[in-house]
């Protein structure tokens, strides 16, 4: 919106403008222009109204007048446009007074607006809030904040603090709370989602629309308290009519819910697992939902007033179906297996579910006899015919079922109280020698216990409970004390019987038979119904306790024992010497003799770890026969069963160590060394095969009559074997060595680490082999090749041939690798090759020789025919 400006010169005087007609008469046409303009403005304004239902509309509405309003002020305001009307005012004064009115109507619509724009956007955040809030909760935060602030605006505003400004603005919040509701609330996608979560926004909703009257009413009396004569007495009616029907919408939707709840609830969903039919269960709930699932495509919208009528008959009609149809088809299809309450025993779970049942149908048909139409009506009379039909089965089946539990409960009880306390979980009665695998049982029946609980509940539902259920629900506590005990005292007598092993428990046969005696009680005397289960408790847990702290006690003389063997078991009986200066390793005698001696320090350890075992014994002895002598009949078994442990040990011992020097001898790490020698007229080994073989061997020996060492216990004892004197001059000693050397493990491992040898000494010998390509010079009878050539005199270059022979060979030597590393043996072959290279230069000597010889008769030779021939001139 613009104003037209003057086209002529205003920059003279305005006296002198005033006094020329032309001036003055365009001036005028101009302001009749800005007249009608205005007018114009104004009254289009104030036709505008709210484009929207809501609070932010009246706001944004304010806020555009508040802006064309401002706009026109403004350009009033110029200098050019007030020396117009200064010009005007001094030249016609009375043509000017129209225009003043307008322009007064324009400052006074101008102010209003700008003063509603200030105090309305105090609003704007809350009702920004109300209209775009995520959920009801939101909403509730925002109303008492809301109406506080509309307090304020009420008492400090020019405008909104009268009911013609005030009470739309109020209806356009009530309509945008009751719209939020009603989108949160929406029926279609309600009745989709879980029952929790429905019920849930129902109640957020309805206690938003409830806290929206509130708060305003608290508003009320807020206004008169704060002194101020205008007070809020609006029409309540307008405000709230649409909200409190809504609210009675929602209390309705909540009662559908909770009932579709505690009908579902009545299933125990989880007991459905264990019900025999859970297809009838799902059924039901099906039902259930097919009742409900018509409200999802209502055709109208329950929360509009006018539907008020709609939306009773569905209601209604909602309650009839549920409470007879369903309940009936519930009652019907569960009377086998009803569901039941959690802890609830099956006969009095049974009576609460049917009475649970009833109390539903009972209470909806009260509330269906309130309506006396319905009652009248031919659906009505229907109802209550079912009704009566369906309370007096459920009353006829919780009689049933009454008086067969009261008739169950009085003959079995005195039957069951006849139990007695243990039962054997083996078979065999009474076992001469008690056996792990024997064990006892609590024997206390469950029904006991359920017709305990059964007793219970009974009483809570008014039924008279039978005198022998009543007796046996009084020493509940008794019994379950006695229970607790019981599977205490078992628990550690199996857990005591699972710690010791077949030796232990032939050890202690007296203590165990002791403690199967007494046990013996409680599963041949004593029953449910005697006086004396205290006591023999306790002597069953004081018996226990002894035993179980006898067997510690040997358990940790048994750890003292095992931990000498392990330490037996892991001895390193091949300790090899270290190479010298890194790359000189021990000769094989010096090897095996150092492996001797280690094995001889070793011994001293080992026997003398031996030899602490039977004191061990002892101390077992004297705690369990009361003696010291280490002879002890009733250990006997208990000597034997060591002294095999020991023999495993020893036996372990050997094999181990056998497998350790097996797998040095393969490994590819070299620790002794021989040489390869020249032994015309043969290349040998030094020591030679047999001697590195008997020297193996002989270690091999060594190792395993390390157990000779170890003297066997006399029998039934643990005390060693003295020597025997069976000839005059021969002793025999008796220990493990003439069973650990007989022993197939140790054999087979023997047997490997020879084998494994042999293949070691043939292959060190197919590399000796290959120098005998040399042999000719040792094998070959040098005299006589060199009388032969003697007797030949051949030529210079024959000799020559023979020397180049030789003289490569003591420089091929040179080429070979002379240390050959095989396994763990390190084979030198240096002496070798210098016996080569020696008996090379003899050939060369001895052909020199003889070359030397023959040259010097053939100079002699020479000389004589020079000397013939000179005498003959």
């Amino acid at each position: 919106l613009k104003l037209e400006m003057p086209t002529v010169n205003l920059e003279r005087e305005v006296a002198v403008l005033a006094t020329v007609p032309g001036v003055v008469q365009s001036l005028k046409r101009c302001a009749v222009t800005w007249q009608k303009l205005i007018s114009g403005v104004l009254k289009e304004q104030l036709k505008k109204v709210p484009e929207g239902n809501g609070p932010l509309a009246e706001i944004n509405l304010w806020r555009e007048n508040n802006a064309a309003l401002r706009a026109l002020t403004e350009q009033m305001k110029l200098p050019e446009v007030q020396k117009v009307l200064e010009i005007l005012q001094e030249a016609e004064p009375e043509f000017t007074g129209d225009l003043q009115i307008v322009l007064s109507d324009l400052k006074k619509h101008h102010m209003e607006a700008q003063d509603n724009v200030k105090f309305l956007s105090t609003l704007e955040r809350h009702l920004k809030n109300l209209s775009t809030g995520r959920g009801v909760d939101v909403i509730s935060s925002v109303i008492p904040s809301l109406l506080n602030a509309l307090r304020l605006v009420w008492i400090m505003s020019r405008h909104y603090n009268k009911d013609a400004r005030m009470v739309p603005f109020l209806e356009r919040i009530s309509w945008e709370i009751s719209e939020r509701v009603r989108r949160v609330v929406d029926l279609q996608t309600l009745f989709k989602q879980d029952t929790a979560t429905a019920k849930k926004k129902i109640t957020e909703a309805k206690n938003t629309l409830e806290q929206w009257k509130k708060c305003y009413f608290t508003t009320c009396i807020q206004v008169e308290e704060s002194g101020s004569k205008r007070y809020w007495k609006f029409d309540v009616k307008s405000l709230f009519e649409k909200t409190d029907y809504m609210v009675s919408i929602c209390q309705d939707l909540y009662d559908i819910f909770q009932v579709a709840e505690e009908l579902q609830n009545i299933f125990i969903p989880e007991l459905i697992t264990v019900t025999e039919n859970p297809k009838a269960v799902d059924e039901l709930q099906r039902e259930v939902n097919i009742v409900i699932s018509p409200m999802e495509d209502l055709s109208f919208d329950p929360f509009r007033v006018e539907n008020a009528r709609d939306w009773a008959f569905v209601v209604e009609e909602f309650r009839e179906d549920v409470v007879v149809e369903i309940v009936e088809q519930i009652f019907v299809q569960n009377l086998k297996d009803p569901p039941l309450y959690k802890n609830h025993p099956p006969v009095a779970g049974a009576i609460s579910w049917s009475r649970s049942l009833s109390q539903r149908i009972r209470h909806t048909i009260t509330l269906f006899q309130e309506e006396e139409e319905l009652l009248s009506s031919g659906r009505g009379q229907k109802v209550q015919q079912i009704y009566l039909q369906v309370t007096k089965k459920m009353e006829e089946y919780e009689a049933q079922k009454y008086r067969q539990w009261r008739e169950r409960a009085e003959h079995v009880i005195p039957l069951l109280l006849k139990d007695t306390l243990l039962t054997l979980s083996s078979a065999t009665d009474e076992p001469v020698i008690v056996r792990k695998s024997v064990g006892f049982a609590l024997n206390f029946s469950p029904e006991i216990q359920e017709i305990i609980t059964e007793a219970k509940y009974m009483e809570q539902l008014g039924l008279p409970v039978p005198e022998m259920a009543r007796y046996v629900a009084l020493q509940e506590d008794k019994y379950l004390r006695y229970t607790n005990k019981l599977k205490v005292m078992l628990s550690r007598y199996h857990k005591l019987m699972e710690m010791m092993n077949e030796a232990e428990i032939k050890l202690l046969d007296h203590h165990v038979k002791e403690l199967w005696r007494i046990l013996r009680a409680g599963h041949k005397r004593l029953t449910w119904k005697s006086v004396g289960i205290g006591e023999f408790i306790v002597q069953c847990t004081q018996t226990i306790g002894r035993l179980e702290l006898l067997v510690h006690q040997i358990h940790q003389i048994s750890e003292d024992i095992s931990s000498k063997l392990r330490s037996i078991e892991s001895t390193n009986l091949f300790k090899f010497p270290h190479s010298k200066n890194g790359d000189k390793y021990p000769g094989a005698k010096e090897f095996f003799d150092y492996v001797k001696c280690e094995q001889a320090k070793d011994v001293e350890q080992l026997v003398r770890k031996y030899s602490t075992i039977p004191q061990l014994l002892i101390e077992v002895e004297r705690r369990v026969a009361y003696t010291n002598s280490g002879k002890s009949p009733k250990l006997a078994s208990y000597y034997a069963y060591w002294e095999n442990r020991i023999y495993q040990v020893l036996i372990q011992l050997i094999v181990k160590n056998l497998q350790a020097f097996n797998a040095t001898i393969l490994a590819n790490v070299p620790l002794l060394q021989i040489e390869a020698v020249l032994s015309a007229p043969e290349i040998t080994l030094q020591p030679n095969d047999s001697e590195i073989e008997k020297m193996t061997m002989q270690s091999i020996q060594d190792c395993v009559e390390v157990t000779k060492h170890f003297t066997r216990w006399m029998h039934g004892t643990c005390i060693e074997c003295p020597p025997q004197h069976v000839r005059a001059d021969e002793v025999v000693t008796f220990s493990f060595y003439s069973d650990v050397s007989q022993s197939p493990l140790v054999i087979e491992h023997a047997v490997l680490i020879t084998q494994n040898i042999q293949k070691l000494l043939e292959s060190l010998r197919k590399c000796l082999n290959q120098w005998n390509k040399y042999d000719q010079l040792w094998k070959l009878d040098k005299d006589a090749v060199l009388d032969r050539l003697a007797a030949e005199k051949p030529p210079c270059v024959v000799f020559d041939e023979h020397l180049q022979f030789y003289l490569t060979v003591t420089q091929e030597v040179t080429q070979w690798p002379l240390v050959k590393d095989e396994q763990f043996i390190r084979l030198q072959l240096v002496p070798l090759a210098s016996a080569v290279q020696e008996n090379a230069k003899s050939w060369m000597m001895s052909l020199g020789k003889l070359l030397n010889e023959l040259a010097k008769e053939e100079l002699l030779s020479l000389q004589d025919e020079i000397q013939v021939g000179v005498f003959s001139l």
